[in-house]
């Protein structure tokens, strides 16, 4: 069963999905999406975890940011949430928008965190190829998300945001099916509710200068994070392809690293079973459970 929690962390209310016990391990949701993207995988890992999943500051039912929110900001929320939730130490979960902000997580606390585990994300490595020729028409969204009148016309009826939302949930999944009609009018009722689309744009106007020096190849050097990382890449992502982790290394140096074949961009929906599987299998090998 998922308990549903309000906490107070770093000046905001936070909305937190609970379910299992043993240790903790936190699951941090990318867009488009909220805590309930993680609920198959949640169902399938309770009984052996403490499962967590916070909707990020603008996200969901947590509070809306009054601007720009990129990955920084959410790791530190996401540090003061561990506080509030009483968790010394947590094995954390993250994927896209959660991946950006598990980097800033483990260089500021490595002591409160067990192991990272991530699904598709983008990391300093990928460097130019994000702004290729032959990519900008996968990335139009992180501009136009920037634009003042994106949420009045994403969210101008409840069918428009429905087809918004939903042109990236099915299209960058490869098995279709985890977005039935169903999920799609959860998604679509989450995002129609006030400050929500406003609230997940904010990572991309927050994100944007880091994402062009990143694509213009002066991302800011940093020694590799060393906390035991497992990284699971879908072979059939159309946003962010397998041969982008060849760098990987380069920001992970403890890496577990792996091709998750059959599956889009959204694993964790697509194949909870063998995104819980393979989940467990990691935290269990570094000792955590």
């Amino acid at each position: 069963m998922i308990e549903h929690l309000t906490l107070h962390a770093n000046g905001a209310a936070f909305h937190v999905a609970r379910a299992g016990q043993g240790k903790p391990l936190l699951l941090l949701h990318g867009w488009p999406e909220f805590w309930l993207s993680w609920e198959p995988v949640m169902t399938r890992l309770s009984g052996r975890f403490t499962v967590l999943a916070p909707d990020l500051r603008g996200f969901g039912e947590s509070d809306k940011p009054d601007g720009p929110y990129g990955p920084e900001q959410h790791a530190a929320d996401m540090l003061a949430l561990m506080d509030a939730l009483g968790v010394p130490k947590a094995g954390v979960i993250g994927h896209d928008v959660g991946g950006a902000a598990m980097q800033p997580l483990a260089r500021r606390a490595p002591d409160r965190i067990a192991g990272l585990f991530l699904f598709d994300f983008v990391y300093p490595g990928i460097g130019p190829r994000m702004g290729a020729p032959d990519r900008l028409n996968h990335i139009w969204y992180q501009s136009f998300h920037q634009m003042p009148m994106a949420p009045s016309l994403v969210g101008a009826s409840r069918e428009t945001c429905r087809t918004y939302i939903g042109h990236f949930l099915r299209g960058w999944s490869h098995r279709k099916a985890a977005f039935d009609d169903d999920v799609l009018e959860a998604f679509t009722d989450n995002f129609m509710k006030p400050g929500n689309l406003e609230g997940g744009f904010a990572h991309y106007r927050a994100s944007h200068a880091g994402r062009v020096a990143m694509m213009k190849g002066e991302a800011p050097q940093q020694p590799p994070i060393a906390v035991p990382t497992c990284v699971r890449w879908a072979e059939r992502d159309p946003l962010f392809p397998f041969a982008w982790t060849d760098r990987l290394g380069e920001t992970f140096s403890n890496l577990d690293l792996a091709l998750l074949p059959g599956v889009g961009h959204f694993p964790h929906r697509e194949d909870p079973d063998r995104a819980a599987e393979q989940i467990a299998t990691f935290f269990q090998h570094i000792g955590w459970e």
